[in-house]
């Protein structure tokens, strides 16, 4: 027991002192460069004293301190393994030791390992020379034997023994290699003449330098080597001629080129390259006129040849080799100008006056012109022209001087400024011309009124447009310019906008008041004196859906009989819409239903007929509402009340609901009832009347049925005699009253209707309706209209009567 306790401390100092190791110093591991995607780098889980198939092993991951290289920790075995491409000479260039620092960190519990990777270097990199050609030029003869050329060695990317380079020189006699080597200033590579060279035998020398690394295998690197022999300039440049001759016409024009000259020289390179240049000309200022390239030897025309100054120029010319020692060759140029027509005649302008107005009067003088020509005879008379065609022409005042002068009226605003040339041209063989052109603006006058493109303008607008609105634009053109042509607008009536011809309605426009207007507008310019024109606009109102319909009853007939018959007509109506078109299409209708349908008698005019019989015991008054509804959208509706009352006739005979009693004492009484419908009402012992009064005859009249019938018969002929007497003498007392003038007359027929509460009256244009109060009592005066003829006798007349209230007191059984 006490052996193991010994062994399990001291395993416990070994692992203790493993992981402050791990902790305090580096994991070093080693690679080449180049390995294939894979390899293991090291056993992390061994080194760091974790189990391969621990899961503490498979967290750990690389934390890169630096440039991130292509390494990793495996996820299976925990082992550091190559995960990408490896370049040492990217990652470290040359240096040496190539040493990537990463770090290890394991999660949970959280731990960090430093590890230190180095990249060791392979043989992966050729030498490799600046350029894969090098030109090198060397003098024939003149370079010595042992003469030293430097090269520029090649470069390795590798280092060590990999980087170490050799050179070898393709086999030649006449070139060697010099390798120096030096602690201070390394290597220096030299190319040594061995021979002389002759560049006649052999101008050029192709040579292969090869570079070699001391690499298991080796690699190399190639230079291709090109010298050139130079010449030595020992033959001076040869023109073919001595002198050269030629002849030039005083107006040839600059640039153009004389003579080409060339010189040879039997050497190469830049001893034959030749220069030229001018030498000795004559006279002194030929310099300006003649230049001569000193490459290509053209000599060519940069002034102007005058014969009348200078007829012949003289000039040496020499070519000169670039060599060392240049040498020249020499000719000379004889330039002879030939004389020629060369002067053309001149125009000066000597006095414009413009713009011209182009109400200028012909005969006018726009500007003055002198005309001359340097030669005298044929070659100095000039003559003169305008062109084109124009509304000027020429007039001489004497010799050379010349006036241009209007020959037709203008017109600015066809043509606002000419382009007048004036030519001329001398006598000579050829001859010569000459032109000046002359611009003549022609300056605005007010000749031209404003004019609308349109005599008559239509408008069309609604109705229901808003004042201010813009209702229609017009546009005056006037072709002159400035203020002449500046237009302003005026309206007799109305807003329009002066500069813009805007036309806006002031006022509300009323298609059925009035639906057409004419306009007149007047274009003013503001020229001086003004100048106007005129137009006209029809504006058409487009009518709108505002008026709705309207109903009249023109002719009216009632009250109506009960037993009128159908077809009767009642009433005349007319319909009217002040729209036009589909807003004042009217269609009409009777609600609700009844007796009584409208049919058209033509355009606006309807009858009110009866349809169906009418029974006043049912219904004694209607109030027909005819509707009339227009075609606008939306449609606009209106209606007309026409109140028809139904007039009684006798056709119900009157009937007890009990036996009469022995002896009847009767009391009529007269009363107004509402709606002026009659009716008589019975009650008490006796039959009484307003003035009349019927005793029963022997106060019993009981078991006999003919003689009860007959005293009331009696009764009832009585009272309505009574009451027809008494209707004979309201009449005429009517007639003689003072308000005669009122219940009587062509005018339409008034009721007047009195009580004890006071009085009222209603009219209704061909109305027969009766009016009463509404609770008048017996002693209520009743007026009938004097239209109605008085009522026949018999029992027609009970129709007469407003109305009878039966007495209070009950008949007597």
């Amino acid at each position: 027991a006490a052996m193991n306790a010994r062994w399990g401390a001291a395993v416990r100092v070994l692992v203790l002192v493993r992981t402050w190791a791990l902790a305090v110093g580096q994991v070093r591991y080693s690679v080449p460069e180049e390995a294939k995607v894979g390899t293991v780098v090291g056993r992390l889980p061994q080194e760091l004293g974790l189990e391969v198939g621990d899961a503490e092993a498979r967290r750990l991951r690389v934390v890169w301190q630096g440039r991130r290289a292509g390494v990793e920790v495996s996820g299976a075995s925990g082992a550091l393994v190559v995960s990408s491409r490896l370049d040492r000479e990217e990652l470290c260039g040359k240096s040496a030791p190539c040493s990537l620092r990463l770090e290890l960190l394991q999660e949970r519990p959280l731990r960090v390992f430093h590890v230190e990777l180095e990249v060791t270097d392979i043989n992966d990199n050729a030498p490799l020379f600046p350029a894969a050609r090098k030109n090198i030029s060397i003098a024939e003869v003149t370079t010595l034997p042992s003469s030293r050329f430097p090269l520029e060695g090649a470069s390795d990317a590798d280092i060590g023994a990999n980087a170490q380079l050799s050179y070898t020189l393709s086999p030649s006699e006449h070139f060697a290699l010099d390798l120096q080597k030096a602690e201070e200033d390394g290597e220096s590579l030299f190319l040594v003449l061995t021979k002389p060279l002759d560049r006649e035998t052999v101008p050029v020398h192709q040579l292969l330098l090869t570079a070699s690394d001391g690499g298991r295998p080796s690699l190399t690197g190639t230079m291709e080597l090109v010298i050139t022999v130079l010449d030595v300039n020992d033959n001076a440049p040869h023109f073919n001629q001595s002198v050269y001759k030629v002849q030039l016409p005083e107006n040839t024009e600059r640039d153009t080129l004389v003579l080409k000259l060339n010189a040879t020289d039997l050497d190469e390179g830049t001893n034959s390259n030749i220069e030229y240049s001018l030498q000795k000309l004559f006279p002194q200022d030929g310099r300006e006129v003649f230049e001569i390239d000193r490459k290509s030897g053209e000599i060519r025309l940069r002034g102007d040849l005058d014969f009348e100054d200078v007829g012949l120029y003289r000039f040496q010319v020499d070519a000169t080799d670039q060599g060392n020692a240049p040498h020249s060759g020499h000719c000379k140029v004889l330039i002879e100008v030939l004389d020629v027509n060369d002067n053309a005649p001149e125009v000066w302008v000597t006095s414009l006056s413009v713009p011209v107005p182009e109400d200028a009067s012909v005969g006018t003088v726009v500007a003055l012109l002198s005309v001359s020509d340097r030669y005298s005879g044929a070659n100095g008379r000039v003559q003169c022209s305008v062109w084109p065609a124009s509304p000027f022409s020429l007039e001489s005042r004497f010799l050379g001087s010349y006036s241009l002068v209007l020959r037709e009226a203008l017109d600015r605003e066809r043509v606002s400024e000419y382009e007048v040339e004036v030519r001329a041209e001398d006598g000579g063989k050829p001859s010569l011309r000459a032109s000046r052109v002359v611009s003549v603006p022609v300056s605005d006058v007010n000749d031209n009124a404003p004019s609308f493109s349109q005599a008559v303008y239509t408008v069309l607008s609604r109705e229901n447009n808003a004042a201010g609105a813009e209702l229609a634009r017009v546009w005056a053109r006037d072709p002159d310019e400035a203020g002449n042509g500046r237009v302003s607008y005026s309206l007799w009536e109305g807003v329009i906008d002066e500069n813009k011809g805007e036309i806006r309605l002031q006022g509300k426009l009323d298609y059925e008041e009035v639906n057409n207007y004419e306009i007149t507008i007047e274009a003013r310019d503001k020229g001086t004196p003004p100048l106007s024109g005129h137009c006209k606009v029809l504006l058409e109102v487009l009518d709108v859906n505002d008026n709705a319909p309207e109903v009249w009853v023109t002719s009216l007939s009632v009250p109506v009989p009960e037993d009128a018959s159908v077809g009767t007509v009642v009433a005349l109506l007319s319909v009217s819409d002040r729209d036009s078109g589909a807003n004042g299409r009217v269609q009409c209708s009777v609600w609700p239903a009844s007796p009584f349908s409208l049919e058209s008698r033509f355009l606006g005019s309807y009858s009110l007929v009866l349809r169906e019989a009418l029974d006043r015991e049912r219904v004694s008054e209607y109030e027909v509402e005819v509707r009339a509804e227009d075609g606008g959208k939306p449609s606009l509706r209106a209606s007309r009340v026409v109140s028809v009352p139904v007039s009684d006739v006798n056709d119900n005979a009157p009937s007890f609901s009990q036996a009469p009693p022995r002896s009847v004492t009767a009391t009529l009484s007269v009363s107004l009832v509402e709606g002026g419908e009659k009716a008589l009402a019975v009650g008490g012992s006796s039959l009484s009347v307003p003035g009349l009064v019927l005793p029963a005859e022997g106060g019993a009249a009981a078991g006999s049925s003919s003689a009860s019938t007959n005293v009331w018969l009696v009764v009832a002929i009585c009272a309505v005699s009574s009451v027809f007497v008494l209707a004979l003498v309201l009449y005429g007392a009517s007639r003689w009253s003072p308000r005669s003038a009122v219940l009587s007359g062509p005018a339409p027929a008034t009721l007047v209707c009195a009580s004890e509460v006071g009085s009222w009256s209603y009219s209704q244009r061909q109305s027969r309706s009766l009016c009463v109060a509404d609770g008048a009592g017996k002693s209520d005066l009743m007026v009938f209209s004097p239209n109605f003829p008085p009522p026949p006798p018999g029992p027609a007349a009970e129709n007469s009567f407003v109305g009878i209230r039966p007495s209070p007191s009950p008949l007597n059984s």
